[in-house]
């Protein structure tokens, strides 16, 4: 005979969860039966997700600290998607203003450190849970005309590279998500739409659905197995630039 389970709901927490990879691990780890809180600010797609797929959302700025920090305060969070991100339009430095690279460092980083901060503490009291982190093939592998974007990743690499160290032994588990090309939504407000054809054109790029499924794998692995960092790539890309048919590129 066996005994009806009384396991707990699990809860992850997805943030930039309106578009892209985010979205597309949100719906994800809503069919594997998670809570999915999804985090952004675009509250008309937000509502919609919630219509659609039952997903909870919230509303707010991840730059907004106070009420980032009222927000998540007295969430249990058992896996946290630090996915929310931004890119500057390509560009040499010196021709970058302060404010782009300021925006830039502050999603990417300062936002991120925020975020994983404020639902550690209860991970660790509960001795378990799963952080992971949207990186980039480019904090890995320098490009030009992306130093400020690629120091961004490179810091979020470091970061969760150095705090598995600190959390391993509490049984909390770190990933670092490593994408190449995604088609996504990311370079819409930097890029012309010809600019962005011409980048899709070189190979064909991984769907954020497919980024997903990876991180459900991910998740889905024994307690006591970790994969600390996974790289997901086109076929036909490399890292360091280049392409099918001879092609190659500048930047991501």
């Amino acid at each position: 005979m066996t005994s009806k389970s009384n396991t707990k709901q699990r809860t992850a927490l997805v943030t930039g969860a309106t578009s892209g990879i985010g979205k597309a691990i949100a719906l994800e780890l809503n069919t594997k039966g998670y809570r999915t809180i999804a985090l952004g600010r675009n509250r008309q797609m937000l509502d919609s997700m919630c219509q659609e797929a039952g997903i909870v959302p919230l509303v707010l700025d991840i730059r907004d600290s106070q009420s980032l920090g009222e927000a998540l305060e007295h969430l249990e969070i058992d896996v946290l998607v630090n996915n929310a991100g931004t890119i500057p339009r390509p560009a040499p430095l010196a021709q970058m203003s302060q404010s782009e690279i300021d925006k830039t460092l502050h999603v990417n980083v300062t936002s991120t450190i925020a975020v994983t901060r404020l639902v550690l503490p209860g991970m660790l009291a509960r001795g378990s849970g799963h952080l992971l982190f949207t990186g980039s093939i480019i904090g890995h592998t320098p490009y030009p005309n992306m130093a400020v974007y690629g120091a961004s990743k490179a810091a979020i690499a470091n970061f969760a590279a150095a705090l598995r160290c600190e959390v391993a032994s509490a049984g909390i588990r770190v990933t670092e998500i490593v994408p190449g090309r995604v088609e996504t939504k990311l370079y819409k407000d930097v890029l012309t739409q010809d600019e962005i054809n011409e980048m899709y054109s070189i190979f064909e790029p991984v769907q954020p659905e497919s980024v997903a499924q990876m991180v459900s794998a991910v998740l889905a692995m024994p307690a006591h197995v970790d994969v600390t960092r996974f790289d997901i790539l086109p076929t036909s890309q490399y890292v360091g630039g280049g392409g099918h048919a001879g092609k190659s590129r500048d930047s991501l």
